[in-house]
């Protein structure tokens, strides 16, 4: 089988510590974790690419869906994303692919992938994106990374994923795919760093304008008031879109000032947003309970240790980066 990575094993792959159990949201979305994975995998730092958190933003009625910058991939890494057209079979264009040495980062069905055990795998359809690392079309099996993790699938699996049940008169859909191209040279390591915190500056004009935990917190506990006359399901769709997506926005955020300097260069910017995280996950619990017992009152000011770590961390970046730029 052809692979990009050929020394990796499902059984005995050892996730990156951004995907360690014991940080506070051990997984983030699936397109920044499979990232995190990627780029472990070729030996690369991914904690580099994560000024983008800066950016996020709260969208009305969930938190930014926070994915890495292509073009910050490229002036990191040197990888270049471009889309992927699909006008054959899914197979036959991720067989070229990997035969080129190039990776595809494909939108598939969770309910086919075994690894979602528990959650979606034969219960429910929904999209989530791997890299597919290796296929094996004869013996009908597929590994990929996904999540925070490296994982197969085969059989039924493999056919359901490529939509083999579906008659000639039944045209199959085509998914939203990527490919990445790895460099011939790699960047440096000195180079990436000062790239990082050129693109973090960059980044940091790109906030929003306003507190974007403090624009949730004022529709927060309307929200979940609606959330609880759901479903008990849903309060898991809810809370994955806005609370664990702040959550691991800003542990991630963290991570990357630790990588570029930590306190003697950013001061208290990295406890601000590992502060942020932390909130998150207690309000999360707080947000099953107040829709089990359906009394949402204490969620009001739920969220205010957080909205003042948010003001904090931007503070605090704000001077920080005004030295490096005096500094350089």
């Amino acid at each position: 089988m052809t692979s990009i990575f050929p020394a990796l094993n499902p059984e005995s792959y050892i996730p990156h510590p951004l995907h360690s159990l014991d940080r506070i949201w051990p997984e983030t979305n699936c397109y920044v974790d499979l990232w995190i994975e990627l780029l472990a995998s070729s030996n690369l730092p991914p904690e580099a690419m994560l000024g983008f958190t800066l950016t996020q933003d709260f969208e009305g009625d969930q938190f930014t869906f926070f994915k890495v910058p292509l073009e910050d991939l490229e002036a990191l890494y040197g990888i270049r994303v471009t889309e992927l057209a699909i006008f054959d079979r899914l197979e036959s264009h991720i067989e070229t692919q990997l035969q080129r040495g190039r990776i595809c980062l494909i939108e598939m069905d969770s309910f086919y992938m075994p690894d979602t055990h528990g959650t979606a795998y034969r219960k429910e359809h929904g999209k989530t994106t791997v890299a597919i690392n290796r296929m094996d079309l004869a013996g009908r099996r597929l590994e990929y990374f996904h999540n925070g993790g490296y994982f197969a699938l085969d059989g039924d699996d493999f056919s359901g994923i490529f939509q083999h049940y579906l008659t000639d008169e039944a045209p199959p859909f085509l998914p939203y795919t990527e490919f990445a191209k790895f460099p011939e040279k790699p960047v440096s390591d000195t180079e990436r760093r000062a790239i990082a915190l050129r693109l973090l500056a960059a980044h940091f004009v790109r906030r929003p304008a306003q507190n974007p935990i403090k624009a949730f917190a004022d529709v927060f506990p309307a929200q979940v008031e609606k959330v609880a006359d759901r479903p008990f399901g849903f309060f898991h769709k809810y809370a994955f879109n806005t609370l664990r997506q702040v959550g691991a926005n800003f542990e991630l955020a963290a991570s990357h000032l630790e990588w570029l300097g930590g306190a003697q260069r950013f001061g208290g910017a990295p406890a601000q947003a590992l502060r942020i995280s932390e909130v998150a996950k207690t309000v999360q619990f707080q947000l099953a309970r107040a829709i089990a017992r359906r009394k949402f009152d204490t969620l009001a000011t739920a969220l205010d240790p957080a909205i003042a770590a948010w003001d904090a961390l931007m503070t605090d970046l704000q001077t920080s980066l005004a030295q490096t730029s005096e500094a350089a």
